[in-house]
């Protein structure tokens, strides 16, 4: 009886049940919201699935992102884990992207360029303010790339920099605002241009030719990483990537970057960033502080799209939608999405989408090249 009463006991203690705090708790109804939001709304659920998953995973049995030690082997997503600190995923993410994405509209209208730049001042507005509530340099630095709205760049500028206590926090507030990009951005957008500028419609596109495409990806490469070698992880893979779909002789590659690869890796990426949001991790003033800045950082960013969108419009007379210029963000394809669906409510027959589509690839571009900046500023090579 002795040994049976035991035994239970023993099962008893090693349930999750009496080894959660509340905090864990809260943390479990946080991710059963984001998967709600993910397969009920379909909020991205691309991403928030598998993060949404690794929350609820870490906060049931911590243990499971355990770094190793001398008498145990570390968690399972602690080895996931490991491949977004070094970099690893965020520059294959990258590539997959590449792979993934028509260039073509950024090519023919190269003044979108101007709008992706713009969007980037939200980066910069939530570097300062982070610096007004405390954080260091390199923190501030590492929080504030989340105005792009990119969160394999999150990602990679917070390794770089040696901010990995930050990385969850960071990460997990980037994925979540590209995520909710069809939520925050639309009232912004809405705010800050008339009816009659959401109904501008545009002409279309020149047609890009084939060479121009090939030409593209090696260009970029060739000029942005000469001027900036530390971005070569991202923008050298994210042109590596296009230049696969681009060329038209490697069909396979570019089928295995922007489907398989890119799918195992989001796997990998998202279950490990949803695991470090452990209670003990997550709940805590400084990941408040983060989650502010990073909404302030990415609604600033947005504004300031929507507002040099403003001045594109006035400069050739009328002929920009202002709306494409919050697509400036680097959340691909998402912002350009908004960016249709809020000119169609206004007036269904206007197709922004392509046009959006300029900027949007250019706010990928353009977040890599901050991030080069503040590495080359810290002197991280």
């Amino acid at each position: 009886m002795e040994y049976i009463t035991r035994t239970l006991d023993n099962l008893v203690h090693q349930t999750a049940f009496l080894n959660l705090t509340w905090g864990n708790y809260l943390m479990i109804c946080v991710a059963l919201v984001f998967m709600y939001l993910a397969i009920a709304k379909d909020f991205e659920p691309l991403l928030l699935v598998p993060i949404s998953f690794g929350m609820l995973l870490v906060n049931i049995y911590p243990d499971i992102i355990a770094a190793p030690s001398e008498t145990a082997s570390g968690g399972l997503l602690y080895y996931f884990f490991q491949l977004d600190e070094w970099a690893i995923l965020p520059s294959l993410i990258f590539m997959g992207v590449g792979a993934m994405t028509d260039f073509g509209p950024l090519i023919a209208s190269p003044s979108s360029f101007l709008m992706g730049a713009a969007a980037q001042f939200g980066i910069f507005a939530a570097y300062f303010g982070a610096i007004a509530l405390g954080f260091n340099g390199k923190a501030a630095a590492a929080i504030s790339i989340i105005g792009g709205a990119d969160g394999p760049t999150s990602i990679f500028l917070c390794s770089k920099l040696g901010q990995t206590e930050l990385l969850g926090p960071i990460a997990v507030a980037a994925y979540s605002y590209m995520s909710l990009v069809p939520i925050i951005q639309p009232p912004i957008m809405k705010l800050f241009t008339s009816e009659k500028d959401k109904k501008i419609k545009m002409s279309q596109l020149r047609p890009v030719s084939k060479l121009e495409k090939i030409l593209f990806p090696i260009v970029v490469t060739i000029v942005v990483c000469m001027i900036l070698p530390t971005t070569a992880p991202l923008v050298g893979m994210l042109m590596l990537g296009n230049l696969f779909r681009e060329c038209g002789v490697v069909r396979q590659l570019t089928e295995t970057a922007s489907n398989a690869m890119m799918y195992i890796v989001v796997i990998l990426l998202g279950t490990s960033v949803g695991a470090t949001t452990s209670a003990e991790a997550f709940l805590n003033v400084t990941t408040l502080k983060i989650v502010a800045l990073g909404l302030i950082a990415f609604s600033f960013g947005t504004f300031a799209g929507v507002m040099f969108g403003q001045i594109m419009k006035i400069a050739t007379g009328g002929k920009v939608n202002p709306l494409i210029g919050s697509a400036g963000v680097s959340a691909v394809p998402m912002a350009a999405r908004v960016s249709q669906k809020v000119g169609s409510e206004y007036d269904p027959s206007n197709f922004l989408l392509m046009h959006a589509m300029g900027p949007n690839v250019a706010g990928v571009i353009g977040t890599a090249v901050v991030a080069g900046v503040f590495m080359a500023v810290f002197g991280i090579v």
